[in-house]
C-alpha cells in the first residue's frame, strides 16, 4: 500500500486486501470443515467487520489521539477497554451462531476458552494496525527528511555558486580596470572575453552539470583573458589529453585552481610557466596545476576559491574524488581526480 497514493486509491486497495483475505479464509474453512458456505459467509462477514473495525479504530483513532501524543497510559487503557468490549461483542455474536461457533465435536466451548481465543485474535489485529501505522509514519518521515535534506543541499549549492560569480567578476574587473588605466589597446578584447565568460556563467551553468567540452572552453577563455591582462606576458603550459566526447561535469569547478595560480603565483616567468594538465580517461578526469610561488604576495589565504571547491566536491561527488594540495617552498601544486 503506497504512501504516495491518493486517498481514494488507498481506500480501494485496503478494501480489496480485506475482501481477498476474508474470501481466502472462508474457502480454507469450507474445504476443511463441515460448515456450509452460506453459514461461513455470515460468520466471516460478521466477525470480519468486528476485527477490521478494531484494526481501523486503533489505526485511525487510538494511535493518533493517544500514542502519537505520548499519552501511553491513556492508550493502554483505551486498548484494554477496546479488547474487552470487542470480546463481549464477539461472544454476543457467537451466541447467535451457537451451533456453529460454540459447539465443537458435540461439546459446548466454554466461555473462558472462547473469550481467550477471540481476545488473542483481537490482539493480532491491534498489533498489525500498529505495525502498519508506524511503518507508514516511518516511511513518511524518511521521505520528509530526505526532501528537507535535498532542499538544504540545493540551497547550500546555490549559495556556493553565487559566491563564484561575484568573486570571479571582482577579479576580472580589477584586471580590466588595470588595462583601461594603462590605456591598453587590448581593453576592448578583454571586455569581449569577459562578456563571453559571463554569458557562459549566466546561461550555460544553470543545470547541475554541463558538457565537459563547454567547461574546457570556458577555462580557455579565462586563460586568454589573463594573458590579455598580462600584456601577453603570461606563460601557461596548458595541455588537454584524452577524448572529450559527451562527458559532463559540475560547472565552474576547476576555475578556482586556475584563479589561485594566477592570483598567488608567478605567471610572467617564461622559465617557470604555470603548468596545467587535464587528462580524460575512461570516465575519469585528472586535473593537475602547478605554479611558482610569489614570495612577495602576502595574501596567502586563497580567498573563498579552494574551500568552495572542496565543499562542492563533498556535496556533488561524495566518495568519487580525490584532491591533493602540496604547498612547498617554491611551488604550489593542486591535483584532482574525479569520476565524471
Amino acid at each position: 500500500m503506497s504512501i504516495n497514493l491518493n486517498k481514494g486509491w488507498q481506500i480501494f486497495i485496503h478494501a480489496a486486501v480485506w475482501l481477498v483475505l476474508i474470501a481466502f479464509f472462508m474457502l480454507l474453512a469450507h474445504t476443511t470443515g463441515k460448515v456450509s458456505f452460506s453459514k461461513l459467509a455470515i460468520i466471516f462477514l460478521v466477525f470480519g467487520v468486528v476485527n477490521i473495525g478494531l484494526f481501523y479504530l486503533n489505526y485511525l483513532l487510538l494511535i493518533p489521539r493517544f500514542l502519537d501524543k505520548k499519552k501511553y497510559k491513556l492508550y493502554a487503557l483505551a486498548i484494554i477497554s477496546t479488547l474487552i468490549l470487542s470480546g463481549l461483542a464477539k461472544y454476543g455474536l457467537a451466541l447467535v451462531f451457537k451451533s456453529v461457533i460454540l459447539v465443537r465435536l458435540g461439546k459446548d466451548v466454554s466461555v473462558g476458552i472462547y473469550l481467550f481465543n477471540v481476545t488473542f485474535t483481537s490482539i493480532i489485529f491491534v498489533f498489525l494496525s500498529t505495525v502498519l501505522k508506524f511503518s507508514i509514519d516511518w516511511f513518511l518521515n524518511e521521505r520528509i527528511q530526505h526532501d528537507l535534506e535535498n532542499q538544504r543541499l540545493t540551497a547550500e549549492l546555490s549559495f556556493l555558486k553565487s559566491q563564484i560569480n561575484p568573486h570571479f567578476l571582482f577579479n576580472s574587473l580589477n584586471s580590466i580596470y588595470s588595462l583601461a588605466y594603462q590605456k591598453s589597446d587590448t581593453t576592448p578584447e578583454a571586455v569581449l572575453k569577459l562578456s563571453e565568460i559571463m554569458r557562459y556563467m549566466l546561461y550555460e551553468c544553470n543545470d547541475n552539470k554541463v558538457d565537459l567540452e563547454k567547461e574546457l572552453q570556458y577555462l580557455h577563455n579565462y586563460i586568454d583573458l589573463q594573458k590579455i591582462r598580462f600584456g601577453n606576458k603570461a606563460f601557461i603550459d596548458f595541455e588537454v589529453t584524452g577524448e572529450v566526447t559527451n562527458q559532463q561535469i559540475v560547472p565552474l569547478l576547476l576555475i578556482a585552481f586556475i584563479e589561485n595560480a594566477f592570483k598567488h603565483g608567478i605567471a610572467n616567468d617564461a622559465m617557470a610557466p604555470i603548468k596545467l594538465r587535464i587528462n580524460i580517461d575512461a570516465g575519469k578526469l585528472y586535473f593537475f596545476i602547478q605554479n611558482k610561488k610569489n614570495t612577495h604576495n602576502r595574501d596567502a589565504s586563497g580567498g573563498i576559491g579552494l574551500s568552495n571547491v572542496k565543499r562542492r566536491l563533498d556535496l556533488l561527488y561524495p566518495r568519487k574524488y580525490n584532491m591533493e594540495i602540496r604547498d612547498e617552498a617554491d611551488t604550489y601544486t593542486s591535483q584532482l581526480s574525479l569520476v565524471l
